[in-house]
């Protein structure tokens, strides 16, 4: 069954919501208001084929200036190899708000590394419209990069590290460290192989 990738992200969101609720914690992080975006949404098909959650703790995490925890974070790859760095953000407010570095073309530059750019931010609340009752993410056009580090081999990531602006001027940051759980990888499908698949 292909669907299209906002319905995609919204599932993988879901995902996440849905393991960050098993573990929250509190969170003292300010109010969550909707991000106002200007671009419309890309209507490409695409399935994840893979997706690795990671254990630990955001350090930072930073939405449009706005400071918020999180608890997990999420590496999906795509079949047409898109791949988003996906946070449940730990918002009381919104249990359907979640961020997204998204982009294309990431490289290691050894197994211990795993550089990806940013060229858009997919938002996700309570407040977007529904597709099979998840809520379709937004996705507004940025410019950045996120870093993960750790021997992807092994399942062992230290941290990931985003940086990113919008088209607007406003910043996207994250710093998620590890807490040491092993990652948990689930290959969804068999696809044509991704050279820069850092969990090969």
């Amino acid at each position: 069954m292909r669907l299209r990738r906002p319905v995609l992200a919204a599932t993988l969101a879901a995902s996440l919501v849905t393991a960050l609720a098993a573990s929250a914690s509190p969170c003292f992080a300010e109010d969550s208001k909707p991000i106002p975006v200007n671009n419309p949404p890309a209507q490409q098909n695409a399935l994840i084929d893979l997706l690795a959650l990671m254990s630990g703790q955001c350090k930072t995490l930073k939405v449009a200036g706005r400071t918020f925890a999180c608890k997990t974070v999420a590496y999906a790859h795509g079949d047409t190899g898109r791949v988003n760095f996906a946070v449940a953000v730990d918002d009381p407010t919104d249990a359907n708000h979640v961020v997204s570095f998204s982009g294309e073309n990431g490289k290691r530059a050894d197994d211990n590394s795993y550089e990806l750019p940013i060229d858009r931010m997919l938002l996700n609340s309570k407040d977007r419209p529904k597709v099979d009752g998840l809520p379709v993410p937004a996705e507004q056009a940025s410019t950045g990069v996120c870093r993960q580090t750790g021997n992807f081999a092994a399942r062992k990531v230290n941290d990931v590290t985003c940086s990113a602006t919008d088209s607007e001027g406003r910043r996207y940051e994250l710093l998620f460290v590890s807490d040491g759980t092993p990652v948990s990888v689930r290959r969804i499908r068999q696809s044509s192989p991704s050279i820069q698949d850092p969990f090969k």
